[in-house]
């Protein structure tokens, strides 16, 4: 059982969904005090090294899903909406720390129990209007006391070493994408091995429209850009290969090829693979990749980019598992990818 590292095992734990990023960023910017920090307008955050041509931008995103409170009823139940997408049956029982005025405030999450439920209505998957929150108030003014309307709320998981390389936790997606970004900075800075110049972003608002990665591109005005997040490991039962291709546990970073993606940028990444050992699959996609890839290539004028992702089981859960393998691979790679480029590469179209 290999051991999580210590700066990822850190940006796991805080609750920091779409829009409520903040305790997330602080653990990020503060490891990134070696580079020159900034941020923009809604909060992501940059660190850069180099004053050379050209600009790498490599953006991973720091929030995760979560829940946001929209109603404290008379008993002192607690009812709230999505931030992101949830399939609601992972709600079902889970304990939560929403983010209250004083400070975090533990809770469960509940719904009418199954032996109360009409014959009919045990088939019929749970929807997220049908639960509550609870912490135990006694009525409306006593968890008025501790939460407000609009207060942010997260599953409480914390980051558990598995067998082998493995490592289970919530927030993997994305905040390993944010992780990566930096510790690759990191890398080309300790290794002087650029040419050009490197800005690392944790990018906010992903989950919710990916707006963090839109106006952070605008902040850094990047040459070439690189999304890092985490796709479907397709070892897990029920992920069809046909489909998706085959990016299994293990497998290496994941490569993306496809019609909003730099046939160029794809081509230096793969290249760079292999110069480096690094064993990697690729993915295809029609159109969009649903990550923020998707507004870095159309930022101002264009920016080629490209997507590289980390294969990962039950997505947007508080069991997301990765091996800690193709995290390091992942961060080898970009490391690699930014020493290689030079003022006169041409990512033309």
């Amino acid at each position: 059982m290999s051991s999580t590292p210590a700066l990822l095992d850190e940006l796991l734990r805080p609750g920091a969904p779409s829009g409520y990023e903040g305790p997330a960023a602080a653990v990020w910017r503060e490891a990134a005090s070696f580079a020159e920090l900034s941020s923009d307008g809604l909060g992501s955050s940059i660190a850069r090294i180099g004053d050379a041509s050209p600009l790498l931008a490599v953006v991973g995103h720091i929030d995760e899903i979560g829940l946001v409170v929209t109603h404290i009823d008379e008993k002192g139940f607690i009812w709230f909406a999505p931030v992101g997408g949830w399939d609601p049956q992972i709600l079902v029982g889970q304990r939560v720390e929403i983010r209250g005025k004083d400070g975090p405030v533990l809770g469960v999450v509940g719904r009418k129990p199954i032996h109360l439920l009409e014959a009919d209505q045990r088939k019929k998957v749970v929807e997220l209007k049908s639960m509550h929150i609870d912490i135990g108030a006694a009525d409306r003014d006593e968890a008025a006391e501790l939460i407000r309307v609009g207060d942010p709320a997260v599953i409480a998981a914390e980051p558990i070493p598995m067998l082998g390389d493995r490592l289970v936790s919530k927030a993997m997606d994305n905040r390993l994408g944010a992780y990566v970004a930096l510790e690759s900075l990191r890398r080309c800075d300790e290794r002087g091995s650029l040419k050009g110049s490197f800005a690392a972003v944790a990018a906010v608002q992903e989950e919710i429209g990916l707006f963090g990665a839109r106006t952070a591109a605008f902040e850094v005005r990047p040459d070439i850009a690189v999304a890092v997040d985490v796709t479907h490991a397709t070892d897990a039962p029920g992920v069809d290969e046909k489909e998706l291709g085959a990016s299994p546990l293990g497998s290496g970073p994941v490569i993306g090829r496809g019609s909003t993606l730099s046939p160029k940028v794809f081509e230096l990444l793969a290249e760079t693979a292999e110069a480096e050992g690094i064993e990697y699959s690729i993915a295809a996609s029609g159109r969009g990749t649903s990550t923020d890839a998707d507004v870095l290539q159309i930022s101002r004028a264009g920016i080629p980019t490209g997507l590289v992702s980390i294969p990962l089981r039950y997505m947007h859960s508080p069991v997301e598992m990765v091996d800690l393998g193709d995290v390091e691979a992942t961060i080898e790679l970009l490391a690699a990818f930014a020493a290689r480029l030079t003022a006169d590469v041409d990512l033309s179209r």
